[in-house]
């Protein structure tokens, strides 16, 4: 199964799209709403049943983004060779404009856990991600953008701030960042770092996709913290730290993820208006 020609040369312009899932699939394919892309999460397509024919009709309407969550490109384990072939046969089947995963860990001893865990920002790390990214770039034919994610916990042994090991992620492996606003904040809150400064680090041309979503404030016995749920709408602050993205690194293809406690469509659609409206603002973009 290929894709059609029609997709064949398509990019993702510098506007906002949604993340589909399943429950709003028929309504968008059969409404067609305004979107200027949107993004699946590849896993959930690897077999090659209806969800897969849903998806190849609405590629034919849209850009389609994949973006994994299961490659676990941070752990010691060997790379999935599998699971990066099953990735290979769905870019040749979606010819997706863009592919994504999570610049971190989530399989250790061959068990897999459901969470996309931090890694230690140290040298050796580092050296280990690097090398695993050109693995998999080889073996999918292009390269992919990495997420930074969010984290309620931190290394001791770290001795690389986050934002300059994501950095250097991408200028010595050639991927390209998919920069997700609402992590950076949510992480910033929980370790109290400077967001600012998160954004000022990271490389212009490197950025190629954004990611906006909700958060869920968590109380605790000695205060609370954010936990990154997407189940929410954009919050305030959140909306403030994209609008300082947008001016440093210009219009990018934003995405607004929902995965948790999903909305009617229609909700989706309105966050993806706002952005809409932020992207089309006139920023002076940084040097």
């Amino acid at each position: 199964m290929t894709g059609s020609t029609a997709n064949r040369g398509r990019s993702l312009p510098p506007s906002a799209g949604i993340g589909l899932r399943s429950p709003h699939m028929q309504e968008v394919l059969g409404t067609r709403p305004a979107l200027g892309w949107v993004e699946v999460h590849s896993e959930n397509y690897f077999g090659r049943g209806i969800p897969l024919e849903y998806l190849l009709r609405a590629r034919e309407l849209y850009p389609v983004s994949l973006h994994g969550v299961g490659m676990s490109v941070g752990s010691t384990d060997p790379l999935d060779l599998d699971h990066l072939d099953a990735l290979r046969s769905l870019m040749d089947a979606v010819e997706p404009v863009l592919v994504s995963e999570h610049l971190s860990w989530g399989s250790v001893g061959g068990q897999h856990l459901n969470d996309l865990l931090p890694l230690p920002y140290t040298e050796e790390a580092l050296d280990h991600v690097v090398a695993r990214l050109a693995e998999v770039q080889d073996r999918l034919g292009r390269s992919i953008l990495v997420e930074n994610v969010s984290s309620y916990l931190q290394f001791c042994d770290s001795s690389i701030p986050e934002w300059e090991f994501l950095a250097e992620v991408a200028t010595r492996s050639g991927c390209g960042i998919l920069l997700d606003v609402n992590n950076i904040y949510v992480s910033a809150v929980n370790h109290g770092f400077d967001p600012h400064q998160y954004l000022r680090a990271i490389p212009t041309w490197a950025v190629q996709e954004i990611h906006l979503a909700g958060f869920t404030r968590k109380p605790f016995e000695d205060g609370e913290i954010l936990v990154d749920t997407h189940s929410r709408r954009v919050a305030p602050a959140v909306w403030r730290l994209y609008a300082e993205a947008l001016a440093r690194f210009g219009p990018r293809p934003t995405l607004i993820e929902w995965d948790s406690d999903l909305p009617p469509l229609s909700v989706l659609l309105e966050e993806a208006a706002k952005a809409q409206r932020l992207l089309e603002a006139d920023y002076d973009v940084a040097a």
